[in-house]
């Protein structure tokens, strides 16, 4: 997306010594957008966020707010907010000295301070904790003061690294729901950095994944995630059955230059064979079930026809067929996307 009155971030490139960590990025984000910057670790996410916060300076490249140059500006010059893993708060202030730092810091008088940390504080859920101690408090609630604190100042975009990272999965799952109805709330543009894909696709708006320092897929979270672009970005996503030129083709798939992913809703496997619908048919053996809780992971090999390579492909089931079972597997071509 591109915008000219948001944030607007052209051709950057970081380089620590001799290694390039991020390289020729280019960026944009609408107000109000929310936006989750995805990657494995160490593909410089974080580093992008700390050029655009005026953390790290770039090697190139330029960095903007609605058509105002910020690159050569110190944080405290930038109208942003951010927000790290470990919340980093002051562990002798109260919640309530907590959020109203930033307020200080810039000189707003006591009453207008004491207002705003009331507002935001009910904003994230903790109205009434004004005066309780930082030590008294749980990770969650932890992550919700530091969220108000980085809101407190009404920043124009607020950028997040992280976030929920050190919290366990049900409350990281939680939290990402009520990041996303505080953001909206708010009305405040985020850029949200995570390694969890899950996360992201219940916080942001659009995925920006980077590999290696450079952006792979730039897009709504839907269509990125219906049609990832790649073998990487398809992987990085979760999907289980990314195919190659050849297995694609002993399918009958037609595909990219780096094949398929066929989307686990392509499937469906009965057994034992039986007469197929739409789509193209197949008998496949089970060859691997493994449990996940709600459902199972099920593992099918399809053998296409003599001369031609054995297709592995996964789908999960809340009633999984016994290893060795045989069946038919029908896969609807309109739920396979080709890669490039």
């Amino acid at each position: 997306m591109v915008t000219a009155d948001g944030l607007q971030a052209r051709d950057l490139t970081v380089r620590f010594g001799a290694a390039t960590v991020v390289d020729d990025v280019s960026l944009d984000v609408a107000p109000g957008e929310v936006v989750a910057l995805v990657g494995p670790s160490g593909c410089g996410k974080s580093t992008l966020l700390r050029v655009l916060a005026g953390l790290e300076a770039p090697a190139s490249g330029a960095v903007s707010w609605a058509g105002d140059d910020l690159t050569r500006r110190p944080p405290d010059q930038r109208p942003f907010g951010l927000m790290f893993q470990d919340h980093a708060l002051f562990p002798h202030r109260t919640v309530g000295e907590n959020v109203a730092f930033g307020l200080r810091m810039r000189g707003d008088r006591r009453p207008a301070r004491q207002a705003r940390v009331a507002e935001v504080l009910e904003l994230v859920g903790l109205g009434g904790f004004d005066d309780r101690g930082i030590d008294t408090l749980s990770g969650g609630e932890s992550q919700r003061v530091a969220l108000a604190r980085s809101l407190a100042p009404s920043p124009r975009l607020l950028m997040l690294d992280e976030p929920l990272g050190s919290l366990d999965r049900t409350l990281r799952d939680r939290l990402a729901h009520d990041l996303r109805a505080v953001l909206a709330a708010s009305g405040v543009a985020a850029i949200h950095v995570t390694h969890d894909q899950e996360e992201a696709y219940a916080v942001a708006d659009r995925l920006v994944v980077l590999r290696a320092g450079r952006v792979q897929r730039d897009g709504p979270a839907a269509e990125v995630w219906r049609d990832p672009g790649s073998p990487f970005v398809a992987r990085f996503l979760g999907h289980a059955n990314v195919l190659d030129p050849a297995a694609a083709g002993a399918l009958g798939l037609a595909g990219g230059l780096a094949g398929v992913v066929v989307r686990e809703a392509a499937l469906a496997f009965s057994s034992p064979a039986q007469t197929a619908g739409n789509g193209r048919t197949w008998l496949a053996t089970v060859v691997d079930v493994r449990f996940r809780g709600a459902t199972s992971q099920v593992t099918l090999r399809v053998a296409p026809a003599e001369g031609r390579p054995s297709v592995e492909l996964a789908l999960h089931t809340a009633a999984p067929p016994a290893v060795g079972a045989t069946g038919t597997l029908v896969i609807d071509p309109g739920e396979v996307s080709p890669l490039a």
